[in-house]
């Protein structure tokens, strides 16, 4: 199935890439502009897609309210993967081919976005600010990818090289899924250690949705390991952190952005006291949020009824950025106008980061800092770090 899926994309690539040809640009009409999204909305990373989504469409809805950007409304389709790669690809298919949208904005997840990426780039529909820090989604650079954060490779090579020059680390170990996101996380260990003339201790593989952790716990403790990097997301880090601390064992664990969620420090027991993770934003907590900031949360809570998450304030950057960029294409709206209004933002203030984007720099982050969960809070203890 997933073959004829692939052939049905090449084939309507070419159909559409001629039809550009001819002037047309895909998604966009007299009176409004499409945006698609292929995101989990159940499934064990559901608690990213739906937040991002909540957002983009609550901005998406007051900018339609306020008359649209340039006589335009906004239109937002969202179909939803479960975090499975076929079904992420059935799902671009439908936007692609059916919806015809403009550009996919935010679409998560590394193997998701990296199974569709080729034949979206190929149809020349914009991959802007996906929900992930997969390698390919900036590199190498293409006209058509833009992202919010550093790479999964990137950030824990940073974070391991700190832990080793600044915590004396020797034994490292990693626990990380069988999936793109985890095996980029893998390369970011092995490569570091590499450079630090230093190997691997042990290492265990899951999959997304498993939750018993035991057996793989005593692995790597019995291993002697004095750090676990984590290559997990979101239910798998607290569950393995739990399995850890109620066999009693108390080693550090480090993860990537994808385990920086107030779930993550909130959760039950108190076993996530102490978890290091690296992230280019700092996590908004209503009660010292800045006004402006504060704001938006009680609006969010009213619309959704419960305070947004840190997938939500990311979706709403997502849209803000996506908005000034429609408003700088100006009316005559293309996707060149579109990737110029893009590359024309800088120095845009984004919870405790500074965004940039310009011709040649199309991530608008590089660099993450290191957190940690200090009573049931992310709390910042570096500035941005390098490897």
């Amino acid at each position: 199935m997933p073959g004829l899926l692939r052939f049905s994309f090449t084939l309507f690539a070419l159909l559409l890439t001629l039809s550009a040809q001819a002037g047309e640009t895909q998604g966009v009409t007299d009176t409004e502009v499409v945006f698609g999204a292929h995101t989990p909305l159940s499934g064990p990373v559901a608690i990213w897609g739906v937040g991002s989504v909540n957002a983009i469409r609550m901005r998406f809805d007051e900018v339609n309210a306020a008359g649209g950007v340039h006589g335009r409304q906004l239109r937002f389709i969202v179909e939803d993967t479960q975090y499975q790669v076929p079904r992420a690809i059935q799902a671009a298919n439908k936007l692609l081919n059916r919806d015809r949208i403009f550009a996919m904005l935010a679409a998560l997840g590394a193997s998701t976005n990296n199974a569709v990426l080729p034949q979206q780039l190929a149809m020349n529909v914009p991959n802007v600010f996906p929900y992930t820090g997969a390698k390919a989604m900036g590199d190498p650079f293409h006209r058509l990818k833009f992202t919010l954060f550093p790479s999964y490779y990137g950030q824990t090579r940073a974070g391991l090289k700190y832990f080793v020059e600044h915590k004396g680390k020797r034994a490292i170990c990693i626990q990380y899924q069988d999936t793109d996101f985890g095996q980029e996380v893998y390369e970011g260990v092995v490569d570091q250690l590499q450079a630090l003339d230093m190997r691997l201790v042990e290492q265990g593989k899951h999959q997304p949705a498993d939750t018993d952790f035991a057996t793989a716990v005593v692995k790597l403790r019995k291993a002697g390991c004095d750090l676990v990097v984590l290559g997990t997301i979101i239910k798998d880090t607290v569950t393995f952190i739990a399995a850890a601390r109620k066999l009693g064992w108390e080693v550090d664990f480090l993860g990537t952005y994808s385990a920086y969620e107030p779930f993550v420090a909130e959760y039950e027991g108190g076993y996530t006291e102490g978890f290091y993770a690296l992230a280019p934003y700092e996590v908004q907590y209503f009660d010292t949020a800045e006004p402006a900031v504060k704001a938006w949360m009680e609006r969010y809570q009213a619309e959704f009824g419960k305070l947004p998450d840190s997938s939500a304030a990311l979706g709403r950057l997502a849209a803000d950025l996506t908005v000034l960029a429609l408003e700088r294409a100006g009316r005559e709206l293309t996707v060149d106008s579109f990737i110029a209004g893009l590359e024309s933002i800088r120095d845009y203030p984004a919870f405790g980061a500074t965004l940039d984007f310009g011709p040649d720099k199309h991530d608008g982050v590089r660099e993450a800092r290191l957190g940690v969960v200090d009573n049931k809070r992310w709390k910042m203890i570096t500035g941005p770090l390098h490897y």
